[in-house]
This record gives C-alpha cells, structure tokens and sequence, in this order.
C-alpha cells in the first residue's frame, strides 16, 4: 500500500536518521523543529534513496555557521567513512574547497575542472576562493 512503510523501510529510516544524527527527531513534527534539524531530516530522507551517490543543491542556504559545520562534518564522514559519493552545488565555495576531491567551476562562458589547489591557483579560485590559510 502506499504510504505505509513496511518494517525493513521503517529500519532504513532509523539507520539514515541515526547515521546524521538526527535519530531524536524520528517522531518530532518536521514543522516544528529548526533549520538545522530540518536539513539533517532531509539528508537521512535522501540517504534512503542514493545508493553510493548523494547529489545536493545548496544544502547549507539558510543555515547558521554552527548547523552548516555540523551538515559538513556528516557529509565528511558519508565520504569518508560509508564511502558515499558526494556531489554538491553550492556557493558556499570556501567551505566546499576544505573537502572537496574535484571542482566544477561553471561561469558565463567558460568552466573549470580541477583540484582545489588547481582551482585556487585559476582566474576563478583568486577571485572566489580567497586565502583560506
């Protein structure tokens, strides 16, 4: 039936919930928890779904510094540690340059494809990327 999970989903769901840690909010309201929350929520919903590969848009817009380290530190460890691709949008490039493997710098007219020291070194990564010594 639709809608109704069966209990390997709902142990999925548990598993994707405590591997970002969110496993407290398994029967909170997703109206009535924080930004940050919501994110972590969301990234656990996705977990269920991506395999080997999580593709994000902007998963840190709207979250303060201190929830948007905490996203990165969970998506570190899902690189890292569950060996999950992580392919991510953002413009929150100095952030992205401290863990990313590879860059995709899409502009106007012309792209970048690169490592993060060869990004840093590139027209984009001196005017976007800045000193992040």
């Amino acid at each position: 039936r639709l809608g109704v999970l069966s209990a390997e989903d709902r142990a999925q769901v548990r598993a994707a919930l405590r591997l970002v840690g969110a496993e407290a909010l398994a029967d909170r309201d997703f109206n009535k928890i924080s930004d940050g929350q919501r994110q972590r929520v969301l990234l656990a919903r996705a977990l269920c779904a991506a395999g080997d590969l999580l593709v994000l848009d902007e998963p840190v817009t709207g979250l303060d510094p201190a929830a948007a380290d905490d996203l990165y530190r969970t998506l570190r460890y899902l690189n890292r540690t569950e060996g999950m691709a992580v392919v991510m949008v953002t413009h929150d490039i100095r952030s992205a340059l401290r863990d990313a493997a590879a860059i995709l710098h899409a502009g106007r007219d012309q792209w970048f494809l690169g490592t993060p020291g060869e990004y840093l070194a590139s027209p984009y990564g001196k005017r976007f990327g800045g000193d992040l010594s």
